[in-house]
C-alpha cells in the first residue's frame, strides 16, 4: 500500500470541488483525498476506479453542500470505489458502455449480413 503524506493529518477541505476538477492523474486524487492505495491495483484498474468514483459521486455528492462534507464524501467515494476493484477485477463490474455491451454472460444478437446475389454475379471490372 502506497501511503498518502496526508493520511494522517485532516484533508485541506478548501475549495475541494474545483481543486479536485483540476487534477488529471489518479494518484493525485489519492494524494489530495489522503487515501491510500497499492499501485499494482491502480496500474491495472485506474480508469475504472476514477469512473466509478465520479458515478458514486454524482448520485450522493450535492454542491450546495459545505467543502468539509464534500471532501468527506469525495474520500469516502473514492475508498469504496477502490475496494470495488481492489477485490475483484474491471470485469465483474463492468463499469464502461464498451464491457457491458459485451458481456459473455449475454448471448450474442444474431447477425446476418446480405450479400445480393446480382453483385456476386457481376463480372469483375463491370457494373
Amino acid at each position: 500500500m502506497n501511503s498518502c503524506a496526508g493520511e494522517n493529518l485532516p484533508i485541506d477541505v478548501t475549495d475541494i470541488l474545483a481543486r479536485l476538477k483540476r487534477l488529471s492523474a489518479a494518484e493525485e486524487f489519492f494524494e489530495v483525498l489522503g487515501v491510500s492505495y497499492d499501485p499494482k491495483v491502480l496500474n491495472v484498474s485506474r480508469l475504472h476506479i476514477m469512473k466509478r468514483m465520479g458515478q458514486y459521486l454524482a448520485e450522493e455528492v450535492n454542491s450546495d453542500l459545505q467543502d468539509k462534507a464534500i471532501a468527506a464524501h469525495a474520500r469516502a467515494t473514492l475508498e469504496r470505489a477502490y475496494e470495488d476493484f481492489a477485490t475483484s477485477s474491471p470485469l465483474a463490474h463492468r463499469v464502461f458502455k464498451v464491457l457491458k455491451d459485451r458481456d459473455p454472460a449475454k448471448a450474442a444478437a444474431p447477425c446476418r449480413t446480405f450479400v445480393p446475389l446480382d453483385s456476386i454475379l457481376t463480372p469483375f471490372g463491370k457494373k
